[in-house]
């Protein structure tokens, strides 16, 4: 490639790259120094109120220093959101929503981070980790099976010679300052790992956005479009995106491979010279694992909402109420184009159109809440408790239910002289115990398991209140005996 075509090409990535601009902005150093602590580190995404607060905090302290910060933590992350640095997404477990770095922005605060405290590539440990993956590379890679057979047997030889000085005792552990090297260098070749999972779920977004806008635009059948909505999430797993993840994986939630690494962690970490490690690379080393469990599992979820949302979005038809919208919109926007030569866009069209908007009102009209109108001032009395009557809590079932066993009694002693009675003649022999309510009673036990006669009959009952009432209803009568 020459320079010229090289140059080309960064030109208009300086306007669109998104990592370029966090770079360029002005306040650059701000940006990396409070996202890159609040959500670039172990935590990735925080509850939006959250960080406002924590920026809310470090601002005043900025500005104590001299630096001009006009704005409020809410105002720079919508600024920052706007631009790209910041994804919003609503919460999982509650109401809200959350805000964490985009890919872009994660590598423009890596970069940043890194001039700051900028780290010597060229270890010891580095170029021995190249020079073992080039051997092993250039032994998978040759067709000659007997040459592949005398590497490894040098491999095999130079195994043994180790082993035997081991047990000579002329071989000896790394010293601490070159233990610490490999292990910081294993750190940093671990952070990068986590930030990538930012970039798989992002283009499984965009994925799952355009497979949405293929099943609006297309213009098949539903039979056709559900196919197309399968192939699509078929579409998802066999991505770059999707195959690079799902080996990635497969390779995390192995339980072999995850008891060994965890059982390696835990020896490291109890040697001595991981006591010079700090708290973060710590506890950086020991989560690590359990981190690519939770992001692997992350992506996962969201995979499997996309295929689900999609599938129902399909099956509904509701694509069939955007296509609908869609036709509509550019069959206006075509009528516009036409209309366009001969009316101005500022020409009152005198049509009226309710957006979906939140209400704008004064703030004089919000109803605070007062907490001392509803505080008690009359003294609260205290009663202790007594042992109950059990005659005086029988008394208060019958008012508050219908006692049916004593009408069922009462309307089967009836039915033992004669062959059915009227509900007044029950009423004539065994007076209404609990006024109107045995009277509603014996009218429901009539009407379930009797009949009711197209004549009238007046019933007679005396009220708790001690007041005699009567009352002309169609006549219910018993035929048989009741159960």
């Amino acid at each position: 490639m020459s320079a010229v075509v090289s140059t080309l090409e960064l030109a208009p990535l300086m306007k669109r790259d998104v990592a370029w601009q966090l770079i360029r902005a002005d306040l650059a150093p701000v940006i990396a120094g409070l996202l890159g602590t609040h959500l670039g580190g172990q935590t990735r995404r925080v509850d939006a109120e959250e960080l406002y607060e924590r920026l809310d905090d470090d601002l005043e302290q900025l500005r104590m220093h001299g630096l001009s910060l006009p704005l409020s933590g809410q105002g720079y992350c919508a600024q920052w959101r706007a631009a790209g640095f910041l994804l919003r997404r609503p919460a999982v477990d509650a109401r809200g929503e959350t805000l964490e770095l985009s890919p872009d922005a994660i590598a423009a605060v890596r970069f940043l981070q890194g001039r700051a405290a900028p780290r010597s590539a060229a270890t010891e440990s580095r170029l021995a980790s190249i020079a073992a993956q080039v051997r092993r590379l250039a032994i998978d890679t040759d067709p000659d099976a007997a040459a592949r057979i005398s590497l490894l047997e040098d491999e095999k030889d130079a195994i043994d010679r180790r082993i035997a000085a081991l047990r000579s005792g002329d071989d000896s552990t790394l010293d601490t300052d070159r233990a610490l090297e490999r292990t910081r260098d294993l750190l940093a070749q671990a952070a990068d790992v986590p930030d990538d999972f930012a970039r798989v779920r992002t283009e499984f977004e965009t994925l799952n956005t355009s497979l949405r806008a293929r099943v609006v635009e297309s213009d098949g059948s539903q039979a056709a479009v559900i196919d197309e909505v399968f192939l699509g999430i078929d579409h998802i797993a066999d991505s770059d995106a999707g195959r690079s993840f799902a080996a990635f994986s497969r390779l995390v939630l192995d339980p072999a491979l995850s008891a060994a690494f965890e059982s390696d962690v835990r020896r490291v970490l109890e040697r001595d010279f991981a006591q010079q490690l700090t708290r973060d690379e710590r506890h950086t080393l020991r989560t690590f694992l359990t981190t690519l469990k939770a992001r692997s599992a992350e992506i996962h979820d969201v995979i499997t909402l996309f295929a689900r949302a999609l599938r129902r979005y399909v099956q509904s038809q509701d694509y069939q109420r955007d296509r609908v919208l869609r036709g509509m919109l550019r069959e206006a926007m075509h009528a516009g184009v036409a209309a366009s030569a001969g009316i101005k866009p500022w020409h009152h069209t005198r049509l009226h159109l309710d957006l979906s908007a939140v209400t704008l009102s004064s703030a004089a009209t919000v109803d605070l809440h007062d907490p001392a109108e509803f505080t008690a001032i009359d003294v609260i009395e205290h009663h202790s408790a007594e042992i109950a009557d059990l005659e005086e809590l029988r008394a208060l079932a019958r008012e508050t239910e219908i006692d049916f066993d004593e009408l069922t009694r009462h309307v089967n002693d009836v039915l033992a002289e004669s062959d059915s009675c009227t509900v007044a003649q029950v009423l004539a022999r065994f007076p209404a115990s609990q006024g109107v309510g045995s009277v509603v009673g014996l009218l429901s036990l009539a009407a379930e398991q009797g009949t009711v006669d197209k004549t009238y009959e007046a019933l007679t009952w005396r009220g708790l209140d001690g007041v005699d009432r009567t009352a002309v209803v169609a006549t219910h009568r018993f035929t048989g005996r009741l159960v």
